[in-house]
């Protein structure tokens, strides 16, 4: 395994830091920076490695380190031990290079003073219902703080006209589904439409490689190809050489609200657990009585052999949230033109609402989010057990629940924290009402048979259990 050790010099204002913000990513105290900004890193320089687990990368790189290297004039990295793929002639590339400040950037401003974006400050959720208003206080600051991320990263354009898709979607998918992500993300850069996913390979880099295509031949030389994630999957999912803008947010849900406020429109492809915990999201949020009136395009689109997947899928949606979640999406099979066509329809719907009721193109105000979506839950043996999967509560509160259970089990397969679990106490244990346990298990068992849950070629083992009741 070749490995480099190098310095380099940043570019634009991250060569400027405060003394306190170097001494935070130097500390490798527990409540210090260079742990997480260490392992950020890594997954970047990483890029390309086709490998979804973090353990083996770890062991790959052991000795890999970043050091923040202060002098008079600014800063500099030092990397030590690093992966030789990710320099050309002794030279680091310069996409890697971007988005390595990326990862600087964003780890140095979420965690400048920001509360909001500690979860050790959050009340979670069932103590949040206790007292609605501060619920509600508690879910605009967390709003608030999303924006403010985005924001610090360029990521909000003001006065552009709306034409962001958010493609979601597996890393472990067969060869025939990735050529289809290509086609409808050329479909869709064709008609000058942006792409925004979760930044790692498979369903995440086809949209925008077929974008990027169609936007030379549009000559669009200022297409954006962002990669949304956070610190938890990006070792799993290392961003992909095409993303041109990267931001990294603090934990899965804020990750989940910024691409639910910044898309104009979602389009679904096959994927794993990872997938169905970002359907339930945002069918969990558009069935909240707040959001009945206001649009959001949501297409399910994928080649003729993935047909039986999304039938699939529709059928666990109808099984568990009911036709009221079904009518928030349309499924489209084989036909790459047809979802572009109708991603546009639906993006003009989304112009006139947000210009009638006065809201910003960039970033969906409007949209209303519970605070059960919003507070990060972590996966562990107790709260997973603890998951109210039973059928006495409001729809949009059960699609939180099963989103958490998706959360879980996607920690359980690919986050370090996840895994360490599992390893150590055995499968999660999930129990509910029988029906939706059933289905839950069904679904599952379907991802499993189809290798959704690995790359292929590794050997999947559940990391759950379910208990019928």
């Amino acid at each position: 395994m070749q490995k480099v050790t190098a310095r380099i010099t940043p570019e634009g204002s991250m060569d400027l830091l405060s003394q306190a913000e170097v001494e935070q990513l130097r500390d490798t105290s527990q409540g210090g920076l260079h742990q997480l900004f260490r392992n950020c890193a890594l997954a970047v320089l990483n890029s390309g490695e086709l490998s979804d687990n973090p353990h083996e990368i770890e062991r790959l790189f052991h000795d890999f380190d970043i050091q923040v290297i202060q002098q008079p004039r600014g800063i500099k990295l030092e990397l030590i031990n690093a992966p030789a793929s990710a320099f050309v002639d002794g030279k680091l590339v310069l996409g890697i290079k971007e988005q390595l400040y990326a990862v600087l950037r964003d780890v140095v401003y979420a965690h400048s003073g920001r509360q909001i974006f500690d979860p050790e400050t959050l009340a979670p959720p069932e103590m949040a219902k206790a007292s609605d208003a501060a619920a509600a206080v508690q879910g605009s600051a967390i709003t608030n703080g999303v924006f403010d991320l985005l924001r610090n990263a360029g990521v909000l354009v003001p006065r552009r006209t709306p034409n962001l898709v958010v493609c979601w979607g597996g890393h472990s998918i067969s060869r025939e589904e990735y050529d289809f992500t290509k086609e409808v993300g050329h479909s869709l850069g064709i008609r000058g439409f942006d792409i925004c996913t979760g930044c790692g390979p498979g369903a995440m880099k086809g949209p925008m490689k077929g974008a990027t295509i169609a936007h030379a031949k549009q000559r669009i030389r200022n297409g954006r190809y962002l990669g949304v994630t956070e610190p938890g999957i990006i070792a799993a999912e290392s961003p992909n050489p095409i993303v041109n803008e990267l931001v990294i947010l603090p934990d899965i849900e804020k990750r989940l609200e910024a691409f639910v406020r910044i898309a104009h429109s979602i389009v679904v492809f096959p994927g794993g657990a990872g997938t169905a915990e970002e359907i339930l999201y945002l069918l969990g949020v558009l069935l909240n009585p707040r959001n009945a009136k206001l649009p959001f395009p949501l297409i399910f689109s994928g080649n003729k052999a993935s047909e039986t997947y999304f039938r699939t899928i529709d059928e666990f949606i109808q099984r568990t949230l009911g036709p009221e979640a079904s009518r928030h999406y349309k499924i489209i099979i084989d036909d790459p033109e047809q979802t572009a066509r109708e991603v546009r329809l639906g993006i003009q719907d989304v112009t006139y609402y947000r210009k009638s009721h006065g809201d910003a193109f960039y970033y969906n105000w409007l949209l209303s989010i519970d605070e059960a979506f919003q507070i990060p839950f972590i996966p562990t043996h107790e709260s997973m057990a603890a998951l109210d999967l039973h059928r006495n509560q409001p729809l949009h509160l059960l699609a939180a629940n099963l989103r958490r259970a998706f959360s879980g089990i996607v920690a359980g397969n690919v986050k370090a924290d996840g895994i360490r679990q599992i390893m150590l106490h055995g499968p999660f244990r999930l129990k509910g009402d029988r029906d939706l346990v059933s289905a839950l298990g069904s679904l599952l068992e379907g991802f499993v048979e189809q290798q959704r849950m690995k790359l292929p070629g590794s050997t999947y083992e559940p990391c759950y259990t379910f208990e019928l009741e």
